[in-house]
């Protein structure tokens, strides 16, 4: 990014700044006053802390100029400060702005699960023949799309944005905020069904995605959810569908062929030549699926995409494998959680080859924010854990306690330890006197779990890469 203060303060409609503020240029954007680079604006922001509380601490950072909200006295004098009535609504003004001006292709992606993996591998395959500029983590809100926009440099061709959402109205905002020219949806789930109530109301929410959706743009989403298929009939941009049902008009996937580090499948509507992903699971397949359909889309070459897929780099904590300090291996998936999302890769887990005297080890954590439903979602994962492949069961939280009792119905107690909040050291003290060099173990729950503590504790030489 490189702006002039006086263009960012025409953009944002601050009148009358000084005449020696025109020439100061803006190289970047931050809102963490720990994170800023010299010729940075700073965004104070009101949350949990309030970011005017560290303007010095961006000053001392070399900021080149601050935004400042008017509710706040005491405007800085030793920086340039440009006052607004909410900073972050000035920023995604900002931002929208910065878009327009860059012109790239957008892609978003939304879905209860998958969302981060699907960008990462729509991100992978338009970089064999883009420049592309992607979501950095979880930078997926509010706060983190318009920081994703500022981020671009001037090259980029296309942009690729996650968009998360907890709360009806959200989507409708980011969506509108980034104007997509293709809008993806990975599926719906039962993440922050507290807030929703029931999985159709959360459809609706994930279609407001379409709300900023080009009148010339299209909608890629998954076809084997007739949530979705019932809502996108009156859609007036057009649709393009994926999913392993071959019987509907999807993007299909079949010759699904999995070991505990990949998966191998084909797409016969496109090629006789088989595609890999270095993940396991029917499930992110659907997410490769999504991310051939916006290849397709942007013109890439299918020998391109089936590199990039095989090579794409994944976000941290997404069904990655770990090495444990005693040489087990770690799959670790903890950085969210939801019933779809835990059944489906515990139904790849089952599968994974263990070592003469391994075991298949499963530690779960609470899924939060499932409201009145969560004692019957919770035991409805036993459903999902076969005891005839998967050896012990940890389960650690309140939450998950129902669990407990059902597959108390089904496996030798022994084989199920089970764990209050905040007896987590306990955990991992079991875990550690437990393990053996041959196990496989996953790790799954949402992130207040704070799992990524027992990972941590299981390999340290990992974590200390």
């Amino acid at each position: 990014m490189k702006m002039q203060l006086s263009e960012i303060a025409r953009v944002l409609e601050v009148e009358d700044i000084p005449a020696e503020w025109s020439a100061i240029t803006i190289t970047s954007v931050s809102f963490d006053s720990r994170q800023m680079k010299p010729g940075a604006l700073f965004v104070p922001l009101k949350g949990e802390n309030d970011g005017h509380q560290f303007i010095q601490n961006a000053i001392d950072a070399q900021a080149a100029a601050t935004l400042w909200q008017t509710d706040h006295r005491a405007i800085p004098t030793v920086i340039p400060a440009l006052p607004v009535e909410d900073t972050l609504a000035a920023m995604q003004k900002l931002a929208k702005y910065y878009l327009r001006k860059i012109n790239p292709q957008v892609v978003a992606v939304t879905g209860s699960n998958g969302k981060t993996t699907t960008k990462d591998m729509i991100a992978a395959v338009l970089q064999t023949q883009y420049n592309v500029t992607k979501t950095f983590a979880n930078f997926n809100n509010e706060i983190g799309v318009p920081m994703t926009c500022l981020s671009m440099e001037p090259n980029t061709e296309v942009l690729v944005v996650e968009m998360g959402m907890d709360r009806f109205g959200q989507l409708d905002k980011l969506s509108r905020l980034v104007e997509p020219d293709i809008a993806v949806i990975t599926m719906i789930g039962e993440a922050h069904i507290e807030f929703f109530g029931t999985r159709d109301r959360i459809a609706d929410a994930k279609m407001e995605i379409t709300h900023g959706l080009k009148e010339d743009g299209t909608l890629i989403y998954n076809g084997d959810e007739p949530l979705l298929r019932s809502r996108t009939a009156d859609l007036v941009q057009a649709t393009k569908t994926f999913g392993l049902d071959e019987q509907t008009d999807n993007l299909a996937a079949s010759d699904i062929q999995g070991n505990d580090h990949a998966t191998t499948f084909k797409v016969p509507a496109l090629t006789p030549d088989e595609f890999k992903i270095p993940m396991i699971g029917d499930y992110n397949v659907k997410n490769a699926l999504a991310a051939i359909e916006v290849g397709k889309l942007m013109h890439i070459e299918i020998a391109n995409i089936i590199q990039a897929l095989k090579t794409f780099a994944l976000t941290a904590n997404r069904t990655e494998w770990v090495n444990g300090a005693l040489g087990e291996r770690i799959l670790s998936d903890v950085y969210n959680s939801n019933p779809t999302a835990v059944k489906a890769v515990l139904h790849s887990f089952k599968e994974v080859p263990v070592e003469d005297g391994g075991r298949r080890i499963v530690v779960l954590g609470d899924m939060l924010e499932l409201g009145e439903q969560s004692p019957e979602l919770h035991a409805s994962l036993a459903e999902a854990i076969d005891p005839a492949k998967i050896d012990e069961v940890y389960l650690y939280g309140n939450e998950i306690k129902p669990l407990k009792t059902k597959l108390e119905e089904i496996m030798v107690p022994q084989r199920i330890h089970y764990f209050k909040f905040g007896n987590q050291e306990q955990l991992i003290d079991d875990l550690q006197n437990d393990l053996r060099p041959e196990d496989v173990v996953l790790l799954k729950g949402s992130h207040g779990m704070h799992l990524e503590k027992v990972l941590a504790a299981l390999s340290p030489a990992e974590n200390e890469n």
